[in-house]
């Protein structure tokens, strides 16, 4: 087995081995990937034996650490059907060794949670074991099982009716500025920070995924009161932003949303991601948060972190 650097040149085999593999989504991608090529330096790796591709790892390079990878939230080892657990072992312990030669002293490593497997998919988890590897952070997300969802709790149901009573109507839109503006103020007054993604951002990433990408809000008339943007990997629905305006959380604008979200319009995916409720690696739980989450059906699926010492 030899590793090799991406570059360019194999964008194509990048992108096909993505598509194909157990635990890839669209987040693999290179047109994902690279929308913020300017804030991380790519080191990401392609593990080939003979001419056959065998596996991919997404990451950068900061310094002597490399993160698979900092600007996603999760992104470890891509694999294949094809691949034993003998064989990634081989191969964890290679990226290790070439890693090691190369002047790194630590690997970052995001487990691709078990949620967004095609096909389970956690022999890195046991490869890690094996390195010696100490985990240094779990985050955990609300995530609701649509082919047999809970009840909705009272509160929940209470707030969707008085979103019906008030006349809102919930809708998917591609025009994201006026989201954007909710979203934007909301975090500022509540937590002085911006969204991940500019404006800008989303909506190019948008142009790149359109089927994936996806924003859904609630409306009075024609005006956003809250709303949500969706990645769509097939398998799992993932809220990558929830917002409402001080009018839309009194009038229950998101308890319309997601109990359309999840009843009707992804009714027929496997899960449905609220998202992490955490901070600081997750030292810090918000637990306000997660009980709204949790008020739509939403249980834990833990997001691990590893670092390994080279």
């Amino acid at each position: 087995m030899e590793i090799y650097r991406y570059t360019a040149a194999y964008h194509r085999d990048w992108n096909d081995f993505v598509n194909e593999s157990s635990n890839g989504t669209f987040l693999f991608l290179r047109e994902y990937m690279e929308y913020h090529a300017d804030r991380f330096a790519d080191y990401s790796l392609l593990i080939y034996e003979g001419k056959k591709l065998l596996a991919l790892l997404p990451a950068n390079r900061t310094g002597d650490v490399l993160y698979s990878h900092a600007g996603l939230t999760y992104g470890g080892l891509i694999v294949t059907t094809r691949n034993t657990a003998v064989q990634i072992l081989a191969i964890m312990q290679l990226i290790a060794d070439f890693l090691r030669k190369d002047g790194f002293v630590k690997w970052v490593y995001k487990c691709v949670p078990h949620i967004y497997h095609r096909y389970p998919s956690e022999a890195d988890l046991y490869a890690l074991f094996r390195l010696n590897a100490r985990q240094v952070g779990c985050n955990i997300s609300s995530t609701v099982q649509l082919d047999c969802p809970l009840r909705l709790q009272t509160n929940r149901r209470r707030c969707m009716r008085k979103a019906l009573q008030a006349g809102l109507r919930v809708a998917e839109t591609t025009d994201f500025e006026p989201f954007w503006a909710v979203l934007e103020t909301n975090l500022q007054e509540r937590f002085h920070v911006s969204p991940v993604h500019s404006l800008a951002e989303i909506e190019l990433l948008h142009s790149r995924f359109p089927d994936r990408i996806r924003l859904f809000v609630t409306m009075r008339g024609d005006e956003v009161l809250a709303g949500s943007v969706i990645y769509d990997t097939g398998i799992v629905v993932h809220a990558q932003y929830i917002s409402a305006s001080p009018e839309g959380k009194a009038l229950g604008a998101l308890d319309l949303l997601y109990v359309n979200l999840i009843s009707e319009v992804f009714a027929k995916r496997k899960w449905f991601d609220f998202g992490q409720s955490t901070e600081d690696m997750g030292h810090y739980l918000n637990e306000g948060l997660i009980a709204q989450k949790e008020g739509f059906g939403g249980r834990g699926v833990a997001y691990n972190i590893y670092e390994i010492m080279l």
